[in-house]
C-alpha cells in the first residue's frame, strides 16, 4: 500500500471510529427518563422502581415540604422537572400563570379508573390540566394517653394544660386556615381584621408549640413526644398503624378538604414519558399499592372497594358526607397571598 492509500486509509478509519462512537453515545444519552417532583414520603418506594423495570425509563426523584417550595422551585425555570404533584389552590395558580401543560388523554387511558366525584372540580374544571392521585382532610391526632377530654374543636390547641406537647404544621395556608376556622372565618378569607385575629391567636399560642413540623411530624407522634399534632389525614392513617394510642379528630368549626394532583410542568421535556407514568399512577393495582403504602384516600372507587373494611369506614381516610359538608377546599389567594406570608413571617418571629 503507497503512502498516499495509507493516508487515506487512516482517514477513513477515523471517521468511522468517530461515527461509531458518537452513534454509541446517542443511543446512551437517548435513554428515556423522568423527573419527578413529589411530596416526602408520598408514594411506594418499589412502585418506581417497578415502573422503570416495565417501562425502561429512569426516574430522577426529588422531594419538597410544601406546596409554596414546590411552586418557587418550577417558577424559577431551573428545575427541569416532568411530573409534579401539588394540590387544588397551587395547581390553579400555576394553570393561571402558565405554568402547566395540558395533558394528552390518550396518553392516559387509566383515567378511566377515576370517580367522576373528583373530576371537573374548581381548580381545574374542564381536567385539562391534572390528573387526581390522593386526597384527604385536616384535622388533630392526638394520643389517647395524654388527652383524655374530648378532641372535638380546634380550640383544644389552645389549652395551656398541653404547653409544649402541641405540633403545628409549618405552613401558613394549614396553620392559619385552621386558625380561621375555629374563629369562625373562611379559610380563604382575604380579609385584613380576620387575618390579623388569627394572625394574633396563633402568636398567643405560640408558647404551648412544642414545634413547627412538616414531616417530621409522623415520628415525633409515633414515638410519643407530643400529645397532639395538626395533620393531613394520611400521614395519621399512618401514624396511627405505628402506634395504636394515637387517634383523629375533625373539629366541628370545619376544615379544609383538599386534592393532590399529577401535573406536568411547562416546557418539560419528556412530556410523553410524563404521561406514561400518570397512567400507571392511576392503574388500580398500582394505586391500590400507593394507598396501602402511604394512607392517603384514593380518587379510584376500585381500590377504595378493596381496601381493609376498618380502613373503609375511618374518618381519617373516608369521612362521611355529614363531615365533607362541613369543609372548605383552598383557593388560590393570587395577589392576597402577600398577606398570609406577612403574617405567618410575623407569627414565627414572634417571642
Amino acid at each position: 500500500m503507497g503512502k498516499l492509500a495509507k493516508i487515506l486509509f487512516f482517514i477513513t478509519l477515523c471517521v468511522f471510529s468517530v461515527v461509531a462512537l458518537t452513534g454509541c453515545g446517542s443511543e446512551k444519552s437517548a435513554q428515556r427518563q423522568l423527573k419527578v417532583y413529589n411530596w416526602g414520603d408520598y408514594i411506594d418506594p418499589e412502585v418506581i422502581k417497578d415502573f422503570e423495570k416495565e417501562t425502561g425509563i429512569k426516574v430522577i426523584y426529588d422531594t419538597f415540604a410544601t406546596n409554596e417550595d414546590m411552586y418557587v422551585k418550577i417558577k424559577s425555570g431551573g428545575s427541569d422537572y416532568d411530573v409534579a404533584i401539588p394540590s387544588d389552590y397551587m395547581i390553579k395558580r400555576m394553570i393561571n400563570e402558565d405554568l402547566l401543560e395540558k395533558i394528552d388523554y390518550n396518553n392516559v387511558p387509566n383515567y378511566k379508573n377515576i370517580s367522576d366525584k373528583f373530576k371537573n372540580l374548581a381548580f381545574d374544571a374542564k381536567n385539562e390540566y391534572s390528573v387526581p392521585y390522593m386526597w384527604g382532610t385536616v384535622g388533630i391526632i392526638y394520643n389517647k394517653t395524654m388527652v383524655q377530654e374530648p378532641v372535638d374543636s380546634w380550640g383544644i390547641l389552645w389549652n395551656k394544660k398541653y404547653a409544649k406537647q402541641i405540633l403545628m404544621v409549618d405552613s401558613p395556608r394549614d396553620s392559619i386556615g385552621v386558625t380561621l376556622k375555629y374563629l369562625g372565618y373562611s379559610l380563604n378569607t382575604d380579609k385584613d381584621n380576620e387575618i390579623e385575629a388569627a394572625k394574633l391567636k396563633l402568636i398567643e399560642q405560640k408558647p404551648l408549640v412544642l414545634a413547627y413540623v412538616v414531616d417530621e411530624v409522623k415520628d415525633k407522634m409515633i414515638a410519643g413526644e407530643a400529645a397532639m399534632a395538626v395533620v393531613w389525614s394520611g400521614d395519621a392513617m399512618f401514624m396511627k398503624e405505628k402506634n395504636p394510642d394515637l387517634e383523629y379528630a375533625i373539629p366541628k368549626e370545619g376544615t379544609n378538604l383538599w386534592f393532590d394532583s399529577i401535573v406536568i410542568p411547562k416546557g418539560a421535556k419528556h412530556k410523553k414519558e410524563a404521561e406514561e407514568f400518570i397512567n400507571y399512577l392511576s392503574r388500580p393495582d398500582i394505586a391500590q399499592r400507593n394507598v396501602e403504602y402511604i394512607g392517603y384516600a384514593t380518587p379510584i372507587p376500585e381500590v377504595e372497594k378493596n381496601l381493609d373494611p376498618d380502613v373503609q369506614a375511618d374518618i381519617a381516610a373516608y369521612p362521611g358526607d355529614q363531615i365533607l359538608a362541613n369543609t372548605e377546599v383552598f383557593d388560590d389567594l393570587s395577589k392576597n397571598l402577600v398577606k398570609y406570608d406577612k403574617a405567618w413571617t410575623e407569627i414565627k418571629a414572634a417571642r
